[in-house]
């Protein structure tokens, strides 16, 4: 194994701190859930026993409490979620500074510099694990690899509380038959477009022509034939890494349904406005626009526009006119997001 990389995933992680804080809710099913006064009221994450009755990330709290009754629900805490993850990386930078956050609970560890003072990658993870348990008295899932892609297949393997280490000579008895969806990037677009091809499992999207996948997926076909193959030379950022800025978006919960062309432009003016305001400070301009919307039933509708050449303003107001009149067509929308991915120029 040349790279010695770490994915640290602390499990149920608002559930977990939420339950570490109170210790009397460890035994109950528990949901930390988004406020729905704002109409944010659904489940941001699940305790280990409300899972396995039924109760899903993002499902609404009218519908978590059907599959379980007794649900606990409790408002989140971010404050107290930001702290807990600032204690996690502490302990991380005890070990390296090539240090990746992938939300507040979620990190890759490049710990190959390591290994001669602390042990093997193993010993680093076993070493991490205990620690989290013990500082903040909750637990993390682990996965040891030698790159960021299978890192993240292995934290997800087992859980709770477990590590697993995934070599060259483990590799496809244990990744090939997992689900497609169970790798980076292979959001639900994407795995419908798999299965209609009669791609079901990682193992069957690593044994796939390359040409077939780009013709199916474009560029990102290659790039999921070679994360299926366990191939990853991404690098694991230091901690004081400044990433560059690809994309600027902004969006929002309405405070009540979309039900007209009015109410859709309001919404779509004010979150453009905002796109590009944070652009014009950063001297950038885009070269795709996208707009995407998410409906009562919490079904999310994306498009996106590749920018050939800067619009005219006459034409400019037409294409907004458009926009809005294609998002109403949607019906009675909850949420709208306006985003550019715009590369510097």
């Amino acid at each position: 194994m040349g790279r010695h990389i770490l994915h640290v995933d602390m499990n149920a992680f608002y559930a977990s701190v939420e339950c570490q804080r109170r210790p009397e809710l460890r035994q109950k099913p528990v949901a930390v859930c988004g406020n729905p006064e704002a109409r944010h009221g659904i489940v941001l994450t699940a305790n280990y026993i409300a899972k396995p009755r039924g109760v899903k990330t993002g499902m609404a709290i009218w519908q978590a409490k059907q599959v379980c009754p007794d649900l606990l629900v409790l408002p989140a805490d971010m404050g107290e979620y930001i702290r807990f993850s600032k204690m996690a990386r502490e302990i991380y930078e005890k070990y390296t500074d090539q240090i990746e956050p992938f939300g507040l609970d979620e990190s890759w560890l490049d710990v190959t510099g390591s290994v001669g003072l602390f042990g093997s990658a193993m010993s680093i993870a076993e070493e991490i694990s205990e620690r989290i348990k013990f500082e903040l008295g909750i637990t993390a899932s682990i996965g040891v690899s030698d790159n960021k892609i299978t890192a993240k297949l292995g934290s997800d393997y087992k859980k709770p509380d477990a590590i697993t280490c995934i070599e060259r000579d483990n590799y496809k008895e244990i990744v090939y038959p997992l689900p497609a969806s169970d790798l980076l990037y292979v959001g639900p677009a994407t795995e419908r477009k798999l299965r209609g091809v009669g791609i079901y499992t990682i193992g069957q999207l690593a044994e796939a022509s390359p040409e077939f996948l780009e013709y199916k997926l474009g560029k990102m076909g290659l790039v999921l034939h070679t994360f299926a193959n366990g191939l990853d030379i991404s690098p694991v950022q230091r901690s004081d890494h400044i990433r560059a800025i690809k994309s600027v978006g902004n969006s929002a919960t309405t405070p009540r349904d979309l039900v007209n062309d009015d109410d859709v432009r309001l919404m779509l003016y004010l979150l453009a406005e905002s796109v590009a305001c944070r652009m014009r400070e950063l001297a950038s301009k885009c070269t795709v626009v996208e707009v995407a919307v998410r409906d009562t039933e919490l079904h999310w509708y994306c498009r996106q526009k590749k920018l050939q050449f800067r619009p005219a303003p006459a034409r400019r107001s037409q294409k907004w006119r458009s926009t809005c009149s294609v998002a109403a067509i949607r019906g009675r929308l909850q949420y709208a997001v306006l985003a550019c991915v715009a590369p510097i120029w």
